[in-house]
């Protein structure tokens, strides 16, 4: 199916790489299915791509490559939401807020989105941890200042 995105023009997108946020997204409630775009050549960032809205598009990246140690844990509602049986069910991506110069872009770890990456459901969680912030520092001096690859 063809679908026309926010930084890439028309794209032709596969059904079984489509996204169903069954409440949608903080924001976008009427908006239920997305695509994950790959936005840089070594796989850091993505956008969240709306199927039904071109200018619905937030750029994404697994929160793992910047902060190694960041956890938190799934409530089972969500669980049973999302249809998880276990770790290998699951992808975490969090939003980025862009920003020039790029050292100063954020990250939201407050409010990282669970997929579950065989059934390609997914939901946007707010976390009840209060060490996480919505607008954490992406870029760190002990991480080098700048990431190879930029959106």
């Amino acid at each position: 199916m063809n679908i026309n995105t926010k930084h890439f023009g028309e794209l032709a997108v596969e059904e079984k790489d489509l996204l169903t946020f069954k409440h949608g997204l903080p924001g976008f409630e009427n908006d239920h299915t997305y695509v994950l775009l790959p936005v840089d050549e070594n796989g850091v960032y993505y956008a969240l791509q709306s199927v039904n809205e071109a200018e619905v598009a937030l750029i994404v990246t697994n929160p793992y490559l910047f902060f190694a140690d960041y956890e938190f844990h799934i409530e089972d509602a969500v669980v049973e939401e999302l249809g998880l049986n276990g770790p290998e069910d699951v992808a975490v991506y969090s939003v980025l807020t862009l920003k020039e110069p790029f050292k100063a872009s954020t990250i939201n770890l407050k409010a990282p989105i669970v997929v579950n990456v065989h059934k390609n459901k997914a939901k946007q969680v707010i976390l009840k941890e209060e060490s996480y912030q919505r607008r954490q520092l992406l870029l760190t001096e002990e991480k080098g200042g700048e990431a190879d690859a930029r959106p």
